[in-house]
Formats: structure tokens, sequence, C-alpha cells
């Protein structure tokens, strides 16, 4: 009995110190939010919609926790920093007054936000971010709203006071317990203990470790769930209000009534096939930095020295179809992933990264989901690395193909240290994937090995030629990659009944070609397609670019309903086509003749003002009503 209590005492004292009392402290906020969720869920569950409870919960718990972590680390940021500063002062009643003051203003925040959210989603179907103030800036009767929404929901407030009052009461009930260290050690185990707490904030406000992951946007969300809604279960506030700042004030210039904009351009596609649709199925590979520039086949003049960077494309292309002038409708990989699988372009912002994101769209994994298509996603890289498996889901796919899921059935071998799973190896994986997939299929692939920092296997390095820029021994390797692939996948059922298409991400920062590196030519990407039955072959001086593949590929397996796109099917018109990209300062307009800069006021062609503003203002106006889908 002795030696129990000497136990118990001993336990005491382990837990009576800062680092302590702070955890048992920010345990209140920790099941805040989840009762904040739940409420969320109830009084919501008519929009929402989770189809396996089973299935679907335990990615919901996951990705909430992953968020939750976020949005604590970013409201109690201060608060953790203080409560564990180094210093014996922290005893003083005042300083823990001024931190009980700054804990009850963030709990009251919390609260009140998420309960207003919890309102708010059942009108507007998204939760509050910085778009909601300046929609309440400019509304005359914005007083008068809000006292009507707070009395017809008079019970939720009385909610949100309920548990503002529990948490600080439960906070007051837990009392300081200073750290009983001698001066030498208190100093230094409270040191590291600080430097440890800072360190896991910054690793929550990111969404985790690792150079592949970008820290946490809204649009993240939507990789934990079925349907798109449900995002913003596992989303809470003030999170989403800190990540849009500064990110989603739409401020451009209406040049025409809408009335005026509906006869210059809409984001419509309109079939007028009759045909059956062709039940073939479509593989997409988004080639990392493959400038146009790299092609012997496409720029003789390049390579006169006979070398090879792309020997397999080039081979293709004289079997396929290729577009001469194709161009990146952004200039980060990140951009090229709404271009291709929605047809809804990035310009000074990644919309992948932008709140709109989440907004209910029909990509191209939806569109041919709904005809009976079974769709495919594979990227080398982390589940969550760049958000790329989020808007793929966002897209529209079903299936999802990524290192850890690589790592489950080959080992650890052939990470490249840096981005993902070589190229070569996660490509002949994705090959024997496809073999048990239900044809018609669609698939879709991110390749990684092209990037900087332009590093491939050792064993290829004295094999593969060195390149006249960094990056081309990783194109080599990745063309060496592609050939790899086919060998297998010819050998499969499906192969001959497929559609495969190659088009760059973007331009890569090396470049060797002057025309490369004038304003045109630094957006000016491979795109191929390649039918292994010869049905589809020649070459193409249209210009064309990213947003184009939907409709062009729709039109080829004659698709026969309306879609929202911002690109057009290449095969159904007659004219020279464009091309449209953010330069970094302004918006580049790409005919078949000449380049033009629009600085949002003129381009100084009368002709390309009119098209070049009624795109962009079209853009923006879908952006300010989150619309990216027809309806029904």
């Amino acid at each position: 009995m002795q030696n129990m209590k000497k136990m118990d005492f001993k336990i005491n004292n382990l837990v009576k110190n800062d680092f302590f009392t702070l955890i048992f402290r920010l345990l209140i906020p920790i099941a805040l939010v989840w009762i904040l969720r739940i409420l969320f869920y109830i009084y919501n569950a008519d929009l929402l919609s989770i189809a396996s409870w089973k299935s679907e919960l335990p990615y919901i718990l996951w990705g909430a926790s992953i968020f939750d972590a976020s949005n604590l680390s970013f409201t109690f940021a201060l608060f953790a920093i203080f409560s564990l500063l180094p210093f014996r002062f922290k005893s003083n009643q005042i300083y823990q007054w001024l931190l009980f003051s700054y804990f009850a203003l963030a709990i009251s925040v919390l609260a009140v936000l998420n309960i207003a959210d919890t309102v708010y989603f059942h009108y507007a179907l998204k939760r509050i971010t910085t778009d909601e103030f300046s929609y309440l800036s400019n509304n005359s009767n914005n007083s008068s709203i809000i006292l009507k929404s707070i009395l017809d929901n008079w019970y939720l407030l009385l909610v949100a006071i309920v548990l503002i009052y529990g948490s600080l009461k439960g906070y007051l009930k837990i009392p300081y317990y200073p750290t009983k260290l001698k001066s030498k050690f208190y100093y230094v185990v409270n040191t590291i203990l600080f430097a440890v707490v800072v360190g896991l904030m910054v690793v929550f406000i990111r969404g985790g470790l690792g150079r592949a992951i970008r820290p946490l946007t809204l649009s993240n969300a939507s990789q934990f769930v079925e349907a798109p809604q449900n995002a913003y279960i596992i989303l809470n506030n003030p999170f989403c209000i800190i990540r849009t700042l500064n990110k989603n004030q739409l401020h451009y210039t209406k040049y025409y009534s809408e009335k005026e904009l509906d006869s210059l351009f809409v984001p419509v596609i309109k079939p007028t096939s009759s045909l059956p649709m062709s039940k073939k199925n479509v593989v997409i590979f988004i080639l990392e930095s493959f400038s146009y520039e790299h092609s012997a086949y496409l720029n003789p003049q390049l390579y006169k020295d006979g070398i090879k960077y792309t020997p397999f494309l080039d081979s293709l292309m004289q079997q396929g179809f290729v577009f001469d002038k194709c161009y990146a409708n952004g200039r980060k990989s990140i951009d090229a992933l709404p271009s291709v699988l929605t047809s809804i372009p990035s310009f000074k912002t990644p919309f992948a990264l932008t709140h709109q994101a989440l907004s209910p769209m029909k990509g191209f994994g939806t569109l041919l989901g709904n005809e009976g298509w079974d769709s495919w996603f594979f990227n080398g890289s982390e589940l969550r690395s760049m958000g790329f498996v989020a808007f793929a889901k966002s897209a529209g796919y079903k299936n999802f193909r990524t290192k850890e899921d690589y790592e489950k059935k080959h080992g650890f071998n052939d990470f490249d240290n840096y981005w993902g799973i070589w190229d070569d190896p996660f490509l002949k994986y994705m090959a024997s994937e496809l073999a048990n997939a239900k044809e018609p299929f669609l698939a879709t692939t991110f390749t990684l090995t092209s990037h900087h920092p332009f590093v491939v296997p050792d064993k290829y390095k004295d094999v593969l030629p060195k390149g006249k820029t960094k990056v081309q021994q990783g194109v080599a390797y990745t063309d060496m990659a592609l050939w790899h692939f086919f060998d297998i996948a010819q050998q499969q059922n499906w192969y001959k009944n497929t559609i495969f298409v190659f088009v760059a991400d973007h331009v890569s920062s090396e470049t060797y070609s002057p025309e490369t590196r004038s304003g045109a030519g630094n957006s000016h990407i491979m795109y191929v397609m390649y039918t292994p039955d010869g049905s589809l072959q020649g070459r193409s001086s249209t210009v064309t670019q990213q947003i184009d593949i939907i409709p062009t590929v729709l039109g080829l397996l004659n698709y026969n309903k309306p879609y929202f796109a911002f690109g057009r099917d290449v095969f159904a018109r007659n004219d020279k086509g464009f091309a449209i990209n953010y330069n970094g300062s302004a918006f580049q307009w790409i005919t078949d003749s000449a380049s033009y800069i629009f600085d949002e006021k003129t381009t100084h062609n009368a002709n390309v003002d009119k098209k070049v503003k009624a795109f962009v203002q079209r853009y923006y106006l879908q952006m300010e009503k989150r619309k990216f889908k027809l309806e029904n």
C-alpha cells in the first residue's frame, strides 16, 4: 500500500507541469470542435449523403482529425506559445488571467463561427469564407438579414452560449502547475518542450511533413469523402476564413452586361452527334515538364546531332495524331490538373487551391462515369501530395493508386527520395492494375521523374543521354518508362480498344530552344493522341490548349449531352483556335499567327480584345457564382 501511494505521488508530480497543463487545456477545444461537427451534421443531414457509414466514416474521421489539428494550431498558436515560454513568470496570476482571456476569445470565435456555419451551409451549401465578409460589406440589408437568422435559430445561439460557458468552466477546473525543476534543468527542459510544440504546430498547419505536401487548402478535404458536399463535414472555421484570406477576393472588370456576355462566350458544349457512344477506354498521361522542344521528331532543327530524348513518343507521333500548337493554360503542375480533368483553367491563383474548387462540378470522371465508365487516377507521390488525389476525386474519379499503394505491393526501394516512386516501376504497376479494370475505363496518371531536382535512378545515369538541359535526361527516362508501360499494356485485352492521350503539364523551367524562351513558346507543350487501331492519325496546326482535351476526347467518343467546359472540341470546329494563360503579370492570348498580352485593359487589337475580355469576364463570373456544371 505504501508503495502504491509513492507511485501515485510520482505520477501526480509527473503530470503537474507546464506541458501537461497545456495538453489538458487543449483537450477542451478538441472536444468542442467534434461536438460542433456532430451538430453541423445533424442540422444539415438532409443535404449530406454518407454513402456507407462503414466504408466512408473512417476516412471522414481521419480527414477531420487532420483539419482539426490545422484549425486548432491556427486558433490556439499564441495560446500554446505563451503557455510554454521557458520562463517562471508564467506563474503570475495576471499572466494566467491573460492566458485565460485569450482562451475565452478563441473558444468563443470557434463556437460562434461554427454555429454560424451550421446555419449558413443550409442555405449556401458552403462554409463561411472571406467571400461572405465581402458580401456583407456590399449589402445594405445585412443587419436585418443577420437579425432574422438569429431569431429563426435562437436555440442554436443558446447552444453556443452553453458550449462556451462549459468550455470556460472546464478550463478553470484545470489549475496551472509550473514545472518543478532546478533552474538549470527548468530552462533546458522547457525550451525543448517549447521547440517541439512549435514544430508540431507548423506540421499540423501544413497538414503533414515532406516537400511534396502543400499546406492544407479547402479543396484537400474532398479526398476523404465520396460525395463532394461531405467535404464540409471535415472542414471547420476559423480554418476556412484564414485559408481564403487574400485568395478569394474576385476583383475583375465587367466589360459587358451579362446579356451581352452570353452572346459572346458561354462555357457550354452542345454536341450534335446522333451516333451511339463509342465504348473506348481513355488513358491520359500528364507528363511532367514535357515541353514541345524535347521532341526531335517535332523539332529536327534542334537535334541535328541525332540524339533523341523522346524516341518512344516520337515513334507514336508518326502513327498517331499530333497537335503542333498546343499551349499550357498554367505555369505549374497544380494548374494542369483542373485544365485537363475539368476543362477549367487556372489564372492568377491555381483553381485547385481556391475554395471554388469545392463547388459542384462534373469533371471527366463524372461525365464518363455517368455513361458507365470506370475511372482510375494514378500518381506515384503520396496520397495527399499536391492535392492531386483530392482534385481528381472532385472531378469524379473513383479509384486511386498512389505511392502508399505501390509500396504495399512492391516494397520501399523505388522511392526517388524527393517526390515519389520512379516513373518506370510506377507505370509498370499502373499497367498491371489496369489489367483488372472494368471496361470501358478512364485512367489518368501524372508522371514525376522529369521534375526538379532532375535526377534519374543510378543505373540509368550513364545509359540515358545527359541532355542539353538538366531536365532532358529525366525526360528520356520517363519516355523509356512509357515504352515499358506499352510493352505490358499491348499484351492486355483492353489495349486495342483505347484512346491514349499524352500532354505536358507545363513547360520546363529548363529551356533550350530560343522559341521556348519567347512569350508563346514558354507555354508550348507536347500533345499527342494515339489509337492502336489506327483510327486517329494526322497532324494539326490548329491552336489548342489543355482545356480542349475533355471536349475533344468526348467528341471522339460521340458523347451527345450538353456539358460545362471552357474548352472546345478541336475536331468539331473549323476555325484556327486560340489558347489563353496568365504569365504572372498579364493574360496571354495565343493565335495561330501571334500572341497578345492583355493587361486587363487592352491588347491593342479590337477583334482580340472582344474575345479575351469575354473569356476572362466569363471565367471570373463563374468563379463568383461558383457554377461549374449545367443544371439538370
